[in-house]
């Protein structure tokens, strides 16, 4: 056979953020795909919204209200998935979130929030994850959710651009030191996407104009068009790329602003 399985049946998927936006997306993608996913963000009603989707495709959704920045609710969280789906084969590491404040007036209590939410978690995530599927034996995926501004200089706020950029790094070495016991790991780097967290910045045209001039496929992204990259990297149809950080991002990062 040439051409792999996209398939994820008989797969258990943890997806972060999974209550809205592209964590949402990905959680569903993942179900159609054929995998069980449990679905976690601080906001329970959220996540049932996602839940009565994910059953839409006759799959479970394992409903887990938890402050991924918080240690003991992460162990607490993966030990609860691990015990009712007696499996764990994926991760994705998506919560996160923004303030944007100009470097000169970056609080520390903003530096603290940003980085709990977007780097720290995805490391507690991805130990508690990781220590798992290797235990296993059976290999795993670990896909981060990165941003074209951990590559690039973007005016999206220095300590969001810090943390996606060491996403990239962290997903580097994870999956150097990760890859002897079968765990793939990997990031994707979106650009602009209709979703909660940039619905009021595309509401300005003059912003919206500015995004377009530096993106060759002159439009703002689809949730679903995220879908089919994370398939691919959770899949077997992935299974020899690792390491790896694919922009989703209509061609922005050729060139930048």
């Amino acid at each position: 056979m040439f051409l792999p399985s996209f398939r994820l049946d008989g797969k258990t998927a943890i997806v972060t953020g999974a209550g809205r936006g592209i964590g949402k997306a990905i959680a569903i993608g993942f179900a159609e795909a054929g995998a069980d996913v449990a679905i976690l963000s601080r906001t329970k009603e959220d996540l049932e919204r996602t839940a009565f989707e994910i059953e839409k495709f006759g799959k479970k959704a394992y409903v887990i209200p938890a402050d991924v920045t918080n240690r003991g609710a992460v162990q607490e969280a993966v030990t609860e998935i691990k015990k009712q789906a007696g499996q764990i084969d994926i991760l994705v590491n998506n919560a996160g979130m923004n303030i944007r404040t100009p470097a000169l007036e970056v609080t520390d209590a903003e530096w603290e929030t940003i980085m709990n939410t977007n780097l720290k978690s995805a490391f507690m995530m991805s130990q508690e994850v990781g220590a798992i599927i290797k235990d296993q034996g059976s290999g795993g995926r670990i896909i981060n959710i990165s941003s074209v501004a951990g590559h690039v200089a973007l005016r999206t706020g220095v300590v969001y651009a810090a943390t996606k950029a060491a996403l990239i790094q962290m997903t580097k070495v994870l999956a150097f030191e990760w890859g002897k016991f079968g765990i793939n790991v990997n990031s994707i780097g979106p650009w602009y996407f209709k979703t909660p967290l940039t619905e009021k910045l595309l509401q300005n045209q003059q912003y919206v104009n500015d995004i377009l001039a530096v993106t060759p496929l002159k439009r703002i992204g689809e949730l679903p068009e995220l879908v089919g990259p994370a398939v691919f990297l959770a899949s077997d149809a992935g299974s020899y790329v690792t390491g790896q950080t694919l922009f989703v991002d209509g061609g922005m990062t050729i060139h930048g602003f």
